[in-house]
Order: structure tokens, then sequence, then C-alpha cells
């Protein structure tokens, strides 16, 4: 046996160890149970791995990101070990890790039912006690088939090696690029092998060292993501270092399906989705509808004061105009059909853009009238396919609050910093305060346009622009429109939930395309720079993302009712219909509860709509001419004069507070 030197880095420290051939990662990190893999030159190894002479070896915590992904990706391969268990006809698919969890795909005759999930978790806890190790070995691409050859799916993929482009999310992580593995689970006392799977790993040592999971459902997919493929049964699942953790993510499950926006719009009466109109189009009814006009009015007015232009635009133009935006080649797959007349072909509107640009060019332009803000709550219409239509903020019809800035280069670093600066204060104002900004560039990959020299002076702008906010500035590499570098404003809603919001693009391109140009001062023509600007990403999108943010309880600002008068009896309901008169005046919205309801139920139903104040009034206020308040909280406060009690709402309103 010889001597072999290797490096834990740890942290700032490094540790430098001599060891003996035949060491495995496990050895140099015995009795560190949360050390789950080491990585090796910058890839991830399963703990069984000898170290080499000069390795550098890092462990890899299971919390890390890294971590969980090979916990939860160990979990799949248990499923789906229990589902051929219990389901020995089923065919196996891919069983990647995701955000929280895992997936694993299966070709079986029947979809799984509720209860065969519990059958299958029940399994799952008696493989995970077995203690079954996880042991990895490179087979051949042909001895791989011979092994595999019951498996369609795996022998597909097979064939996909070293073609990730062609394979669908998570099948790259079953063949990789080099040479092919299979992992096999060994019986921990005999050795026996119990049953076995394609994938380039890493796993955790063993089952027994999975902490805890739970199946969360089942649903369609087909198989590499194409409509043309097969339909197999997806079961999700999700795995946690901890019982504890494992609780907690639940709880936040549970939290955020009674928030879904989906359900909150349907209870509290704010838009729904008839089936007569198709998947993704949402109508408004009149609760949502005020809820949406103040959004707009109050957009509006920032906007007009921070010295936008309001423009409009039409729902369809001639084919045409986005062959030459470069949209149609770049994004056709995403634009609804052609529709043919008068012997030409029409496309419905998918982005703004290009017929802004339309109004740049309508005319001459002076270096004097720029920067040249356009702004538009424009609808536009894009098809998502029906596996992700998700209510609200995943729809096929919506309207953009969509703004594009004309510029000079000298104008350009100062406009991103004000409109930066912009949108964070607007989305403060709607209760969002939590945010961190993400950098989209482009990659090596062919579907940019434009020069290098051009990207990398946008890319360097909204740099600055970023770090000049102090927030933290996420990488994104290849995120980058087609057309120009982005920032994307990533906030987090009440219960810790990242949702994209607004964006912010350089986009040197299209004034190129278009041939957009202004008067210089020394009277030549030069191209102005395009600046493209979603502040909520779409007036639905934000309005779902508040809805589940807030819970249904707006502030009193956005509430579509600011307050509900509930008379004690019958006799109070004329002064209250004054009170509510009064009020209105004030440019308040609110209601007076007339119904033949007992007081105590017409208090339920207002806090069933959450509306932020309740007025009651019996005798004693109607001869005081008072009223008595009762909030959101179910605490209350008697005997204020009415026009104190107008002058509280009126300023909870215009502070913009949650009461």
């Amino acid at each position: 046996m010889s001597d072999v030197r290797v490096t834990i880095p740890r942290d700032s420290e490094r540790e430098e160890r001599v060891v003996t051939t035949g060491t495995t990662a496990a050895d140099l990190f015995q009795g560190e149970r949360s050390i789950v893999a080491a990585r090796v030159a910058g890839e991830l190894k399963d703990l069984a791995y000898e170290v080499a002479d000069g390795d550098t070896v890092e462990p890899v915590e299971i919390t890390s990101e890294d971590g969980l992904n090979i916990l939860r990706h160990s979990t799949a391969h248990v499923m789906a070990q229990a589902v051929q268990e219990l389901f020995p006809e089923a065919k196996l698919g891919i069983g990647p890790p995701i955000k929280d969890g895992f997936y694993y795909d299966f070709d079986v005759e029947t979809p799984f039912h509720p209860d065969d999930l519990k059958r299958i978790e029940k399994k799952m806890q008696e493989i995970q006690k077995r203690g079954q190790k996880f042991a990895r070995r490179a087979v051949s691409d042909d001895a791989a088939r011979e092994e595999l050859a019951d498996e369609p799916y795996k022998l597909e993929l097979i064939g996909l090696k070293g073609s990730a482009a062609d394979a669908a999310e998570g099948a790259s992580a079953e063949v990789g690029a080099g040479e092919l593995t299979i992992y096999d689970n060994l019986d921990a006392k005999s050795g026996e092998l119990c049953w076995k799977d394609l994938c380039r790993g890493p796993h955790l040592p063993s089952t027994r060292a999975i902490p805890a999971f739970k199946l969360m459902r089942s649903a369609a997919a087909y198989w590499r993501g194409s409509e043309k493929n097969k339909q197999l049964q997806r079961i999700y699942g999700t795995a946690w270092p901890t019982k504890d953790e494992l609780k907690a993510h639940l709880e936040f499950l549970a939290e955020a399906e009674k928030r879904d926006h989906r359900k909150l719009g349907a209870e509290l009466d704010l838009f729904s989705f008839p089936e007569e109109l198709g998947p993704g189009l949402a109508v408004f009814h009149p609760k949502g509808g005020v809820i949406r006009k103040v959004m707009e009015d109050y957009s509006r007015r920032r906007h007009e004061v921070s010295g936008y232009e309001f423009v409009n635009t039409p729902h369809l133009s001639k084919e045409r105009l986005f062959e030459i935006s470069g949209h149609l080649p770049h994004y056709g797959e995403s634009m609804f059909p052609a529709i043919e007349f008068d012997e030409q072909n029409y496309r419905l509107k998918a982005m703004n853009c290009p017929m802004h640009n339309l109004i740049f060019k309508s005319r001459g332009r002076s270096y004097r009238e720029l920067p040249l803000r356009l702004f538009e709550f424009g609808t536009v219409y894009r098809y998502e396919k029906s596996g992700v239509v998700h209510g609200l903020t995943r729809s096929r019809g919506f309207t953009q609050d969509d703004s594009h800035i004309y510029c000079t280069k000298e104008q350009m670093p100062e406009e991103l910093d004000t409109l930066l600066t912009f949108v964070l204060d607007l989305l403060r104002d709607y209760g969002l305060t939590e945010f961190e900004l993400e950098l989209s560039t482009r990659d090596e990959s062919d579907k940019f346009i434009g020069s290098d020299e051009d990207w990398e002076e946008a890319t360097e702008a909204l740099r600055q622009a970023a770090e000049k906010q102090g927030l933290p500035l996420v990488p994104d590499p290849g995120g980058a429109a087609y057309y120009g570098p982005k920032i994307s404003v990533q906030a987090k809603d009440a219960i810790g939930r990242s949702w994209q919001m607004s964006t912010l693009q350089v986009d040197f391109n299209q004034p190129k395309r278009f041939g957009l140009e202004y008067t210089a001062a020394d009277g030549s023509k030069q191209q102005p720079v395009m600046l493209h600007r979603a502040l909520f990403g779409s007036i639905e999108r934000f309005f779902g993302v508040l809805l589940e943010h807030y819970a249904g309880a707006f502030p009193a600002w956005l509430a579509p009712v600011q307050a509900t008068c509930i008379p004690i009896g019958d006799a109070h309901v004329p002064y209250l219909q004054e009170f509510a008169a009064q009020a209105k005046t004030k440019g308040l919205r609110i209601e007076v509860d007339s119904s033949s309801d007992r007081m105590q139920k017409k208090i339920r139903n207002a806090q069933k709509s959450k509306v932020p104040f309740m007025i009651i009034a019996g005798d004693e206020d109607v001869a005081q001419g008072a009223v008595s308040f009762r909030y959101r909280d179910g605490s209350q406060k008697n005997g204020i004069p009415r026009d104190e009690a107008i002058a509280e709402i009126l300023d909870v309103v215009e502070r913009r507070v949650q009461v």
C-alpha cells in the first residue's frame, strides 16, 4: 500500500491529509453524518469514491443545494423500487430532483389512485428501513441495453447519451455525457441485488440515510415533455434532512393552498375562468374589477408624475411586423397561429414593443425629446400549453403595464438607475418589501442577436444600475432575451415565496431592425437605445400575487369594499345609509348590509369577505351621532363620532397600510 495525499477544503481552511490507497471519501468524513457526498475536481462523487493522490475532496453537506438534490434523487429511486415491487408491470421513465422534492414517471395501465400512493409510501418506508446500499457501476452501452431490455424508456435514453438537448428535463441525470452507469440497490446483509436503475448519480450511501419524505400527488405527464409521445403517470414527492423540516414544509404547503388565488378568487367573487372562453382566459367580476381599477389608477398617476406618456395600440397586426422585430423567428411558438384575411396573415399581439417602435418612427425625432417614455396597459395573447396554464399567474390573455423608453447612450446609465428605483418604490407601495435582483445575460448559444460590443455595454450598464440598489444580485447566464440582457426583480411574499415581478431590458437590436433614428445636437442621425420595462409583468399576474400575499385581506386602499355598515336592528339602517352616503362623498367604497340576517351572521359574512372595517350602529350610537368600529382582528372601538370615523378610514386608505 502506498501513501495518498489529499486536500480537504472547509470554508476558508484547507486540511492536508496523508492516507493509504483504497481510502474512500466516506473514510475521510467518517462520523460526519451530515456529509452525503464529495466534490472532486468539480464533479460530485459518491462517498464510496476511492481518493487518488493529489485529489481535493470537498465535503457535500445534506443541507446544501447539491446535498438536497442527492437526497431527493435517492428518494426518487426508492419510490421507483417501491412502485415496481407493488406494480411489477410498471415501466420506468425518469426521476430527477426538482425544487423542494422529486418525481418519477411510470408507464402503467391504470392511473395511480391516492390509495396507491399510501401503499407506495408504506413500501418506501420498508425499503428505507432495510438500509439497502446504493452501489455504482460503469457499464458499456451494449451491456446497459442487455440489462435493461425490459425497460423501453431507458433504452431510448441510452440512445440519447451525450445529447441532453434532445432529452427531457432530468434525462441527462440518467445518462450523462460520458460512460453509462447503473446504480444497484443491494441488500444490507447479503449484498444481493434488490433493484437497479440507469443513473449518473451520485446517491446517498444507503436508503437508511434518507431522513424524512412524503409522497404528494400523481399527475399525467408526456414522455420527454412532448405531446407527440405517450402519456405516463408521474408521482411527486418531497424529502428533507430532518422530520422537523418536512413538517415545516408541509405546513408551508397547507398555508400556500389556503392562499391559492384561484380558490380565493372564487370565494371572494373576484374573477372566474368560464369554460366557454377556454383555458387561461379570465373574466373579472365587479369586486375584482374595483381592485384592478385601483391598481391601474395608482400606477397611472405615478407614471404621469414620472414623465411617461400614455399610448394605445391594437390587439392584432400584420404578421410582417413581428418578422421585422425578430419575435416571429425567435418567439413564434409562443404566439397564436396566423389569422388570414384580406389575403394577408395577421397575428394576435403577443408583445407591445413592435407597435411602440412604430409610434417612435411615425415622425422625425430630436434629441431634445429624449428620453421618450411611452407607457401602455396593453393586452397581449400568448399560446401557453394547457399543462402550464395556472390561473392568473400563467394565462393566455393578459394586460401588461408595458413601457418603452427611448434614450441616448449617454442618458442610458442614469435612465436605468432612475427606472429601477421607480420600479422598486412602486412595488413597495403595493406592500412588497423584500427583493433580490437577477441579471440575465447571454451564453454561447446561437439564439442571441447583435454584436458582442453592444451586449457588453448593455450588460455592464444594467449591472451598475443593479448594484446601486444595494440588493442581492444573482447571475442568470443564458437567461437573457434574444435581443438584449435584462434585470428581473424577484419579490418575496408574506410566506417567503419568491415571485418574478418586474423586468428591465436593454435593447440595441430592435432600434436597428426598425431603423429608428433621432437628430442629434450636431445634426447627425443617431440610433436610440431602447429600454423595455414591464413593472407588474401583467396586471392579472400581479393581481394573483397580491391576492396570495395578503391571503385575500387586502389593505383598505385596495379592498373592493373598504367598510361594511352593520345595523344592530332594522331601525338603524337609515342612519347607516346616511353615514355611508357621507363616506362615499369622500371617495370611500362603503356598503350597508340591510339584509334580513341576524347581526352576528352579518359580522361573519363581512369577516368571510375580508372587509377591513365593520361599522356598527345601535340606539346609543344613533343618539350620540357616532358609530362603533369592528376591525378584522376582532377588536372593537365604540362611540366614535361620524366625522372622526370617516377620517380614520381615509387616513388608513391614504397611508396604504394594513389594519
